[in-house]
């Protein structure tokens, strides 16, 4: 059957379908699962002779939320939160995957830049960083201790100050992604080039691997975490820029739910970034090097498997345990 024909012979269906899953019509779960065997059932042959598809990128998203609503009303789900992170989340990571490689694309081009930058003009870092920040970091490389700015304060004050802050930049990254992503990505191009030259500046210096033993022990959970609020917020613009077959409104309003659920997802990563840093990496120059590497590593894993790994496995899991083949 022809592309075009399909679409025409289902696309009163689809529309049902749409209706029920964004609350125009209400319907029962057993209703919801009718609904959702005769979808999957076009998925699979939209995924077999059109591949490639619109078609089937739109019929893929319908099953999944469909998927959603159904699970949501399942007895042995009695924790919201849990679902949310286990299943709602890493599912729309997975159909969102493009905007994290986009991302992450970005955000490796400017610390570059930052790099390239400090590196080619030695006033560069004190123009991002500003004068007093570097004059007082050269005095604690002096001092031994390039890192010893994280020592000031204390432990839950330096926690609550630094993670309110992470949590507006993360919050910036992503609302500003309403501005067609415009605003994500100059967010993302100050934060990541100055990342850039804020590394290369102790590179200079010759305390490089000190800087990124403290750095890194909260930075890998919070610059990770800037990374996926960003992709967020290149969701939320997407959805406005590019509405596919709903109305640019309609596209906002789902770009906009399921946006801010990846959003919402950074938050105890910030949270726990902003942990480290009150009361771990103001010890990183005392404590014993392998624990200290082990910590990077260590929160750089568990932030890479959730975002990145895990998704794959839940939809993989998802589409064996409820997309037929035929």
């Amino acid at each position: 059957m022809r592309e075009v024909a399909f679409i025409r012979q289902n696309k009163e269906k689809w529309l049902e379908f749409e209706r029920a899953i964004f609350g125009k019509a209400k319907k029962n779960p057993d209703e919801l699962a009718s609904l959702y065997i005769h979808l999957v059932n076009d998925l699979s042959y939209a995924q077999t002779y059109y591949p490639k598809s619109k078609t089937t990128v739109y019929l893929n998203y319908l099953a999944s939320q469909i998927y959603q609503k159904i699970y949501k009303t399942k007895r042995e789900e009695t924790n919201r939160i849990v679902h949310f992170f286990k299943t709602e989340v890493p599912l729309l990571l997975f159909e969102y995957r493009r905007y994290l490689l986009y991302a992450f694309i970005l955000a490796f081009l400017c610390t570059g830049i930052g790099v390239l930058s400090a590196h080619n003009d030695a006033t560069f870092v004190r123009l991002i960083m500003g004068d007093e920040y570097v004059n007082m970091t050269l005095e604690n490389i002096e001092k031994g201790n390039p890192v010893a700015v994280y020592k000031s304060g204390s432990n839950w004050g330096s926690f609550i100050g630094i993670t309110l802050n992470n949590l507006i930049v993360g919050a910036k990254c992503y609302i500003y992604g309403i501005f067609a992503g415009i605003g994500t990505f100059l967010v993302m191009i100050q934060n990541f080039i100055m990342l850039g030259s804020f590394q290369y500046f102790f590179y200079k210096e010759n305390v490089f691997w000190e800087s990124v033993r403290g750095i890194w022990i909260h930075g890998a959970m919070e610059i990770f975490g800037i990374v996926i609020e960003s992709a967020a917020g290149f969701v939320l613009g997407a959805s406005i820029l590019f509405p596919k077959t709903y109305s640019r409104m309609h596209s906002f309003k789902i770009g906009f739910k399921n946006s801010l659920k990846i959003f919402l997802s950074t938050v105890p990563f910030t949270i726990a970034a902003g942990f480290l840093e009150g009361f771990i990496t103001r010890y990183s120059i005392d404590m014993p090097r392998v624990l200290n590497v082990a910590i990077i590593l260590g929160t750089l894993a568990l932030i890479s498997y959730y975002y990145l790994v895990y998704p794959f496995i839940v939809n993989r899991k998802f589409k064996k345990n409820h997309v037929p083949t035929l």
